[in-house]
């Protein structure tokens, strides 16, 4: 892991660990993580909004201010808009991309839940995805958020990732090993 990715994860790791306990305490789980939502569809809608947090030439006073503005219009609880205040202050708005994922590992600690990067082929139904979750909670013995994502090279299948397992079925991953071994026995 490179040096800067380490101080960031470990700086977010800290201010999402803080949040956390004081929700937890405050039994505000619930409006941070609706919270959390909000910020990574900020995040990942808004390229403005990304580049204000992580711009160098935006002022502490500035971020702090738009972070204000933006956080009211979003109606975010009073908990997270005073992290972001002081994350601005303190100039590390740069870890919010971090700050939601560990809030939201976290929660899902918490609750009991694990999530499942799923890769499929085509779009799943939510039936599909219901069943898909049903099954690896029995086989993983928690309750299971499915994270899809598209991925037409698939071809068909899926790839399933439940934390440092992984489970490829693909189409494409079955063709690639038996190009492998074909290129063995010539």
């Amino acid at each position: 892991m490179s040096e800067p990715v380490s101080i960031s994860t470990g700086i977010a790791q800290r201010y999402a660990s803080a949040i956390f306990e004081l929700a937890k305490e405050g039994k505000k789980l619930k409006a941070v993580e609706a919270d959390v939502d909000a910020l990574d569809a900020a995040l990942a809608e808004s390229s403005d909004f990304a580049a204000l947090i992580s711009s160098p030439v935006v002022t502490r006073e500035e971020q702090g201010a738009a972070v204000a503005a933006i956080a009211k219009k979003m109606k975010l609880s009073p908990m997270v808009t005073n992290a972001l205040a002081l994350m601005a202050q303190k100039r590390r708005l740069f870890v919010l991309p971090q700050l939601t994922a560990a809030l939201r590992d976290a929660i899902a600690e918490d609750k009991g839940e694990v999530t499942a990067d799923v890769t499929a082929a085509k779009a799943m139904t939510k039936a599909q995805q219901d069943k898909l979750a049903k099954a690896l909670k029995a086989s993983i013995g928690k309750d299971v958020k499915i994270k899809l994502a598209v991925d037409e090279s698939l071809i068909g299948g899926l790839v399933v990732k439940v934390g440092s397992k992984m489970i490829d079925s693909s189409i494409r991953s079955k063709l690639d090993s038996l190009q492998n071994s074909m290129k063995e026995v010539g």
